[in-house]
C-alpha cells in the first residue's frame, strides 16, 4: 500500500525511490509488525483475561503445567494482526504471491479461532472435530495449489529443487498439487502439536521464517540465483516482506509468551503459523530444505504417530507422553530446559539448511 504511495510521490522527490528497496521495505515489516504486537499485545491480554478466554489443562499431563490453567489464549490473534497489517503496508499488493500467503495463514487461522472458540468460550472440550478441520485444511490447501499450479509462467515455479545438487529439478507436473497440499497441511498441524510450551513453537517459527526470507531473496534476484544455481522466480522477491512480517510479528508475542508465559497463541496462531512457513516454502521451491529447518516439528510429529501407532498394535507407549517435549518433561527436564535446548537445535538446522544455498 505505502510502495504505492511512495511510487507516486517520487515523482516530486527522489528520496521516496528508496522505499523500492525491498531489504528496508522487508525490514519495516519486520518493525512494523514488532510495534504493533507490543501496542495491540497488553490490551489484547487483559481483554482475554477478562473475558475468561482461558487455557485448560490436561489432568495426563505433567503436574507443573497445572498452574497454566487460565491463563489467557487465543493470542495467536495479535500474530495474524500483525503479519497482515505489516505486510498490507509494505509489500508489492500486484504480486499473486503475497495475496496466496495472506488469504493462505487468515483461512487457517479462522479454522484455528473457530476451533479455540469453541472449546474456550462455547465449553465444547472437543472443539472442531479432527475430520472437520482436516477437511477444512485440505480445501484450502487444494484450492492454493491448484491455483499456482495453474496459474505458473515457468517450469521452476512447479519444480523440486533438491539441495546440495545444482543441475537437479524435477519437474513435478500434477504432482506439484499432491506436494503442495501435505507441505501446508502438515506444517500446520505440525507446528500446532509443537504448541505445547511456553515460547517452545515461535521462535523456531521466527528462525525458520527469517531463513525462508533469506531463499525468497536469492530465488527472486536474477544475478543471486544464477550465482548460486538456484532456479529464478520472479515473483519470490515479495515474499521476504511477508517473511520479515512474521519475524517481526513472532518476535513481538514471543515477549509475552516467553516462560511464564503471559498469553498463549493457541490454535488461531499456531494453524495459521505452520501453514504461513508451508505456503512460504513452496513458494520459494525450498520443501525439502524446509523439512531439515523444522526438523523440531517434524520430531514432534513423527512421535505423535509412533506413539499412537506403538500403543494400537502393541498397547505399549514408545515415550512417557508425546509430543516429545512432553516425554522430556516426564523424564524429570525442567520446562525452560526442554524449551531452550529445542530452541538450539533449530538453530543448528536453520543453519544446515542456509548452507545449502553455497554447497551445490
Amino acid at each position: 500500500m505505502l510502495l504505492y504511495l511512495a511510487d507516486y510521490l517520487s515523482q516530486f522527490h527522489s528520496g521516496f525511490n528508496v522505499f523500492q528497496y525491498l531489504t528496508l521495505r522487508a525490514i519495516l515489516g519486520v518493525l512494523t509488525a514488532l510495534i504493533i504486537s507490543f501496542l495491540v499485545g497488553p490490551e489484547m491480554i487483559r481483554r482475554l483475561g477478562r473475558y475468561q478466554i482461558g487455557q485448560p489443562v490436561r489432568n495426563d499431563g505433567p503436574q507443573t503445567h497445572l498452574v497454566k490453567a487460565g491463563t489467557p489464549t487465543m493470542g495467536g490473534a495479535l500474530i495474524l494482526v500483525a503479519v497482515a497489517i505489516a505486510t498490507l503496508l509494505w509489500a508489492d499488493l500486484g504480486n499473486r504471491y503475497v495475496w496466496v500467503m495472506l488469504i493462505t495463514t487468515t483461512l487457517f487461522g479462522v479454522i484455528g479461532w473457530i476451533d479455540d472458540y469453541k472449546k474456550l468460550v462455547l465449553k465444547n472440550s472437543d472443539g472442531l472435530s479432527a475430520r472437520s478441520k482436516i477437511a477444512w485444511q485440505s480445501c484450502i490447501a487444494l484450492a492454493v495449489a491448484m491455483f499456482l499450479y495453474l496459474t505458473s509462467t515457468t517450469p521452476a515455479e512447479t519444480s523440486l529443487i533438491v539441495p546440495f545438487f545444482k543441475d537437479i529439478a524435477i519437474n513435478l507436473g500434477w504432482f506439484y498439487v499432491v506436494l503442495t497440499f501435505f507441505v501446508i497441511v502438515g506444517s500446520s498441524n505440525a507446528v500446532n502439536l509443537t504448541d505445547g510450551l511456553d515460547g517452545l513453537a515461535i521462535l523456531p517459527t521466527v528462525l525458520i521464517a527469517g531463513a525462508l526470507a533469506v531463499f525468497a531473496y536469492v530465488t527472486g534476484n536474477v544475478k543471486f540465483s544464477v550465482y548460486l544455481g538456484i532456479p529464478y522466480i520472479r515473483d519470490a522477491s515479495e515474499v521476504v516482506v511477508f517473511c520479515g512480517a512474521l519475524v517481526g510479528a513472532g518476535l513481538g508475542f514471543l515477549w509475552f509468551n516467553a516462560y511464564p508465559a503471559m498469553v498463549f497463541m493457541g490454535d488461531v496462531g499456531a494453524l495459521a503459523l505452520g501453514a504461513a512457513l508451508g505456503i512460504v516454502a513452496v513458494l520459494v521451491r525450498q520443501e525439502l530444505v524446509f523439512m531439515v529447518m523444522g526438523g523440531v516439528f517434524v520430531m514432534e510429529t513423527v512421535s505423535v504417530i509412533l506413539q499412537v501407532a506403538s500403543y494400537k498394535l502393541t498397547g505399549r507407549r514408545i515415550f512417557h507422553m508425546a509430543p516429545l517435549h512432553h516425554h522430556f518433561e516426564l523424564k524429570g527436564w525442567p520446562e525452560p530446559r526442554v524449551i531452550v535446548r529445542f530452541w538450539i537445535v533449530t538453530v543448528i538446522l536453520v543453519l544446515v539448511g542456509l548452507a545449502t544455498l553455497k554447497i551445490r
